[in-house]
């Protein structure tokens, strides 16, 4: 809660899409693992666009382990991610990360995997300088068609033989090319992430500041204006079945949801806080026979600004399940679950509704 962080006050859970990209051959490091299925998991905030993956990318300095999932698979991915996960109850062991092999990235490049939905039957790990560890997993899937940081490291890497060479990268592994998957108003059939590098003279993944750029140009109109060209959802927007493309990955045990902070959060304790999968009490704010007198009685109140009405509007349309509970602290107990403690702000929204049972002589208090 807001009131237990020293930083990061605000700060929601992010849901990403994980990416399942399963091993095809065990080498190295990986080999202690066998005969059990390994994967690289990815986080991804856009699953719709996975029909374009032609690589993945590691960081070759950054530090990986791999973990055992709750159905006996192996996982790899940072430690940062797996303790969120292993909150989620997506892991083996609750609540504590146990690595079974740890590594860094360059002991993986090269690394042969087999991805969902793209037309490539084998794609490989390959060495990206910008993979962070302190957001999704420290895996990313590469689309470099769509994606103006992907494409700016695959022309990297198949300009630079001797970067290659240092992380026994060969000329195979780096011999795709971008598969159009998004039709985009402006750039038409043309591969929106070349295309915007090439109108901004993008010729390196160093160019940040253009890449930045580039990114929000691409993404922005791809997601709200981009119209799918593969797959069974071909001919439909990107934004209409973004939702079902995530199910169908996740019901066909591709994919599963994964969330962590949006930002990070400290505790007062010192902590590094992680999106924790618990037992929670809400206050059902999207009722919908709720929703519908709120409605009504905005309907029948006078704002005196429109900009008051939008806000209301808003706010009704965005506000649903609110944690009202919490185990520990001073406090009321919840009258039917009395080891919860109602929250304090909960607290004080709970208690107005008593002002529709009060009166005086000349004045109604309504809720």
């Amino acid at each position: 809660m807001d009131h237990d962080r020293s930083s990061g006050e605000g700060v929601g859970p992010q849901e990403y899409t994980l990416i399942k990209m399963r091993v095809q051959e065990l080498h190295g490091k990986l080999a202690s693992l066998a005969p059990k299925v390994v994967f690289l998991i990815a986080a991804t905030l856009r699953p719709e666009t996975m029909y374009g993956q032609t690589n993945c990318w590691l960081g070759p300095d950054l530090n990986y382990i791999a973990v055992e999932a709750k159905n006996g698979n192996v996982y790899v991915c940072t430690k940062r991610a797996a303790r969120n996960m292993v909150y989620q109850g997506m892991l083996r062991v609750e609540n504590k990360v146990l690595p079974i092999v740890e590594m860094k990235g360059y002991e993986l490049m090269g690394t042969k995997l087999t991805a969902p939905l793209t037309s490539y039957k084998t794609i490989y790990t390959l060495p990206m300088m910008t993979v962070k560890e302190d957001k999704g997993t420290g895996v990313v899937t590469s689309v470099p068609s769509d994606a103006p940081d992907d494409f700016a490291a695959l022309i990297n890497l198949k300009n630079k033989p001797a970067l290659r060479e240092k992380y026994g990268i060969t000329e195979e592994m780096v011999n795709v090319e971008p598969v159009p998957i998004i039709d985009v108003p402006e750039f038409g059939t043309l591969i929106s992430a070349p295309s915007v590098c090439q109108m901004m003279g993008i010729k390196s993944q160093n160019d940040k500041e253009k890449l930045v750029e580039a990114k929000e140009k691409v993404y922005l109109r791809g997601f709200y204006e981009g119209t799918l060209i593969i797959g069974e959802f071909k001919g439909k927007k990107v934004q209409e079945v973004k939702k079902a493309i995530q199910e169908k990955l996740v019901k066909a045990g591709e994919a599963e949801l994964y969330q962590e902070p949006e930002k990070q959060i400290i505790s007062r304790s010192g902590d590094e806080c992680v999106v924790a999968l618990c037992d929670q009490w809400y206050l059902d704010y999207g009722e919908s026979e709720w929703r519908k007198q709120v409605e009504q009685s905005l309907s029948d109140l006078d704002t005196y600004h429109g900009e008051v009405r939008r806000n209301f509007e808003a706010t009704i349309d965005w506000l649903k399940g609110h944690t009202c509970a919490r185990t520990y602290g001073l406090g009321t107990r919840l009258p039917w679950d009395e080891k919860w403690v109602i929250e304090s702000l909960s607290d004080s929204t709970i208690y107005m509704a008593y002002y529709t049972c009060e009166s005086h002589p000349t004045q109604r208090f309504v809720w």
